[in-house]
């Protein structure tokens, strides 16, 4: 797909649009009453960050919102997907509201209808209050009830502009990188001991729903972080291996959500921790189902003194991008017509929430940013996603990761995904040649529909 066509096989209404987080581009840590979160935490301690940096100043966005909404008037997506700081709402997760944090995200609403935007607010993007994570973090089922009165508190200010809502964005890698393994914030390294949290994350997205309906949100959804599990081989060990690491990556999430259970497997690790009425609190009606895709695993059964039953293997011949992801658009294909196969009535319309890829490329001597590998992952990945709509799939929306070149978690800023160029001792910001390429999309979309 070349500049300026829309995929073929896509709808005439379908939607593009890109997604930022707050602790990635916001900056501010400090100001205006925000509360530290885990992120700021696990940031700080030496070793946990690839480059040694912090999202304390990130893209500075929250001083400089008025020109990334204006890039956004430029880039004419159709929608743009931020999160909202609980931290900068409720400095401790709890109690009084921060005024001043509030604010910002009215203003930043009204700013980007103003430019013809429209606005979609992830509640929680994995900075977690600080004196939450005190508290246990997602391991305490407190955590859930302090989350829903801060959706109450959100959406009651919000929602009479903000028509699309993701209450928690992808508690899978929470859980996994975060409760399971210690390669993000909080950094608890708990193992299988680790999954309660998946379930308090899951009931607080329902809780959520349910809040931000009664206080008049239009259209509810998730954001979930998928992807196709591939077997190292046909051996009944490798295949036994992909299969357990599709019902903890995919499957933990899926079949609450969307069936009101949990994958059969896994039942003994959440034993204790169910309660009466929370798979029906978990199974609320989806608007829309957010798939985030960015590469598929492969799986080989590991070692019997292993701490894990299974391990990851290379997935050899494709081309990679700067954190070694392999490049293979048509594992989206083939996710989300499976995605479809395994849930079919279940299944609501789905967005692909967030797809994006890490190359460095920076400015040239012309202060030019030719990233041409990004405009041939997104094309691609756009195609890939045309295809699945050709074969009767129901997507409506591809919401490219990211906007900026933000603080990209345990990679810091080495790391660069976004459309625009952040040179983050200046904060200039430098359009790349991604940003025209998807605009010229984006207005060839609009004028077919017109």
């Amino acid at each position: 797909m070349t500049a300026g066509e829309r995929g073929p096989g896509l709808p005439a209404d379908f939607r593009f649009g890109t997604s930022t987080s707050a602790y990635q581009i916001e900056g501010a840590v400090a100001e205006d009453g925000r509360g530290p979160s885990v992120w700021d935490t696990f940031a700080a301690e030496p070793g946990r960050i690839a480059d040694g940096t912090t999202g304390a100043a990130a893209c500075d966005h929250y001083h400089r919102v008025d020109e990334d909404v204006a890039l956004l008037g430029d880039l004419g997506a159709h929608g743009y997907r931020f999160s909202i700081a609980w931290p900068r709402i409720q400095p401790t997760g709890r109690g009084p509201v921060n005024a001043v944090g509030l604010d910002f995200y009215d203003r930043l609403v009204d700013k980007l209808l103003a430019v013809g935007v429209q606005p979609m607010a992830t509640l929680y993007h994995w900075d977690l209050p600080q004196a939450l994570e005190d508290d246990g973090g997602w391991l305490n089922r407190a955590t859930v009830e302090c989350f829903a009165d801060y959706a109450a508190i959100v959406g009651d200010r919000l929602a009479d502009r903000v028509t699309e809502w993701v209450p928690v964005h992808e508690p899978s890698v929470v859980t996994t990188l975060g409760y399971v393994a210690d390669l993000h914030g909080p950094g608890r390294a708990m193992m299988f001991d680790a999954m309660p949290a998946a379930h308090h994350l899951l009931l607080a997205h329902g809780r959520a729903a349910i809040a931000l309906r009664a206080a008049g949100a239009e259209s509810v959804g998730c954001s979930n972080n998928h992807a196709p599990i591939w077997p190292a081989s046909d051996d009944d060990a490798d295949v036994g291996a992909s299969k357990l690491v599709d019902a903890i990556w995919n499957g933990l999430y899926i079949e609450p959500m969307l069936l009101g259970r949990y994958p059969v497997d896994l039942d003994l690790l959440l034993d204790g921790t169910i309660h009466d009425g929370d798979l029906a609190t978990i199974r609320q009606p989806l608007d829309f189902y957010g798939v985030n895709y960015y590469r598929p695993f492969r799986i080989g059964a590991a070692p019997e003194e292993a701490l894990m039953p299974f391990e990851f293997r290379e997935v050899v011949g494709y081309p990679t991008t700067d954190v070694n992801y392999p490049v293979v658009p048509d594992a989206l294909r083939e996710w989300l017509i499976m995605f479809r196969a395994r849930l079919r009535a279940a299944l609501p319309p789905l967005y692909i929430t967030g797809s994006g890829c890490a190359y460095g490329v920076g400015p040239d001597a012309d202060g030019v940013v030719d990233d041409q590998a990004r405009i041939d992952y997104h094309a691609a990945h756009i195609a890939a996603v045309a295809d699945a709509v050709r074969m009767g799939v129901d997507v409506r929306a591809y919401y490219a990761w990211t906007l900026l070149d933000g603080f990209e978690w345990a990679e810091g800023h080495r790391a660069r995904y976004g459309l625009v160029h952040v040179d983050h001792e200046t904060q200039q910001r430098t359009k790349k040649r991604s940003f025209q390429w998807y605009a010229d999309l984006v207005a060839a979309t609009r004028a077919s529909n017109d």
